[in-house]
């Protein structure tokens, strides 16, 4: 599948890519031109420099890069967040520090993932009831620990 990009601003980074053969996120790196610090606790929207158009019975979801996770508590906010076939802006990725460090976000440095995802469109048709399942109406941890 190809998806049209255009890169934006000022901030010439690389392009999202695949890191390994087997990867299905393509890495996306931070387009800013100075250093972004977010400290514990605090969130910052972060541009990509790319916008993208995908297909129409895709999206794109962005999600968190475990190792970013891992050793610094760094953590995309709204994972994962969805880019609509429809939108046409620069990526952008919300990220927020929940490590006990402030972070430094460095132009080029991998962020997150855009996973190129289908999904299908819904249509909701209202009934009497709904048929029933073992499960019920148990939510929230009803499964299990």
């Amino acid at each position: 599948m190809q998806v049209a990009c255009v890169r934006v601003g000022g901030a010439d980074v690389p392009l999202p890519a695949y890191q390994s053969a087997g990867a299905v996120g393509l890495d996306l790196c931070a387009a800013v031109t100075e250093e972004v610090t977010i400290t514990p606790g605090a969130r910052k929207l972060v541009p990509t420099g790319v916008r993208v158009a995908i297909p129409e019975g895709y999206e794109g979801q962005v999600r968190p890069r475990s190792g970013l996770a891992l050793k610094f508590g760094i953590t995309v906010l709204n994972a994962p967040g969805t880019i609509d076939p429809d939108y046409r802006g620069e990526l952008m990725v919300l990220l927020v520090n929940h490590g006990e460090a402030p972070f430094v976000v460095r132009r080029g440095e991998r962020i997150a993932q855009l996973v190129i995802c289908p999904v299908a469109r819904a249509e909701l048709v209202v009934v009497e009831s709904l048929d029933d399942t073992a499960r019920g109406e148990g939510g929230y941890g009803s499964t299990g620990r």
